[in-house]
């Protein structure tokens, strides 16, 4: 068997400004060519995804298409639909790809429930865009037509609407999604950072919240035991000075050089910042290497080890 790896896909990579069902489809068929790469290098391959503007889009149809005989779904029953559409893609264009090359691989969705604490503070701090970027126009037309949403600014691109984002504490189905990868499967699991629950006696229920796919993909890497967690993201390698004349590629990084830049605020908060505090949490935990680097450069990763690598010392 070869390593474990848990490879983390942003919902963005999935959904650009054309938002039908076909160009996400068309994206993830993309995206499966260079996923497939690690199956070829034969590694087992878990693979989770993002769903902030699907979750969002689809937050904003089912408040247009409420009545009162047909009530709008809750956020976590949102997530675990997105879970569902953006899974049923994904593993369709994986298959597609395999096949076409030849492969004898099997793909699953696993909606995935991930645990969190009933007491976690970011349930009364939403920090978490979802949806479409708005002008302010139109966030402030939003907000008065759904008054519990709450919008804020993002990177200078616009408004979105901000939920819950607490953090992980497990992921209950590690044991199901472990057990495919032991028979072979590929399993595409905590998609959209999973449905989050809290433990209420013997019954978990459902929150009204979307976790970060950096922590939750974290989580997973780190119960399943995974040998590598690799984070893909818009850029090749994590940067310090990012833009600015005195930028610097970052290749082999420390852990300890990582919390130094985070000091120093180096890293975008809802950007850059999640994705090098996941990795962080992956190498401290395991001793294991974490991985940052772009769709487009895995199989660069796989025949040369670039990107940035996330190292204990």
């Amino acid at each position: 068997m070869g390593r474990k790896i848990v490879v983390a896909l942003g919902g963005n990579a999935i959904l650009s400004k054309d938002a039908s069902a076909a160009a996400q489809q068309q994206a993830l068929r993309d995206t499966a060519e260079h996923l497939v790469k690690f199956i070829e290098n034969g590694d087992q391959l878990i693979i989770s995804h993002g769903n902030g503007p699907q979750v969002g889009n689809l937050l904003l149809q089912q408040a247009a298409g409420s009545t009162n005989e047909n009530p709008e779904m809750p956020l976590d029953s949102c997530v675990a639909m997105t879970q569902g559409s953006i899974g049923y893609w994904m593993q369709n264009a994986m298959d597609q790809v395999i096949s076409e090359k030849g492969l004898d691989k099997t793909v699953a969705t696993v909606v995935t429930q991930v645990e969190v604490s009933a007491d976690d503070p970011a349930f009364a701090n939403p920090t978490k865009p979802i949806g479409p970027f708005m002008t302010k126009e139109d966030a402030d037309l939003a907000k008065k037509q759904n008054p519990s949403f709450n919008f804020v600014e993002d990177a200078g691109r616009g408004y979105r609407r901000v939920v819950p984002s607490p953090k992980p504490i497990g992921v209950v189905e590690t044991k199901a999604v472990n057990a495919l990868v032991d028979a072979g499967i590929v399993p595409i699991s905590v998609g959209g950072g999973g449905v989050p629950v809290v433990t209420e006696g013997h019954q978990l229920v459902g929150k009204e919240a979307v976790i970060d796919k950096d922590f939750a993909s974290e989580k997973l890497a780190e119960l399943v035991g995974a040998d590598a967690l690799i984070i893909l993201t818009a850029v090749p390698n994590i940067f310090v000075n990012f833009n600015k004349p005195d930028q610097k590629k970052l290749e082999h990084v420390s852990v300890a050089d990582l919390h130094k830049y985070i000091g120093e605020k180096q890293f975008a908060p809802g950007s850059m910042l999640p994705k090098v505090e996941a990795a962080i949490d992956f190498v401290e935990a395991t001793g294991n290497k974490a991985v940052v680097t772009a769709l487009d450069n895995i199989e660069g990763f796989i025949n040369d080890g670039s990107g940035t690598i996330i190292e204990p010392k």
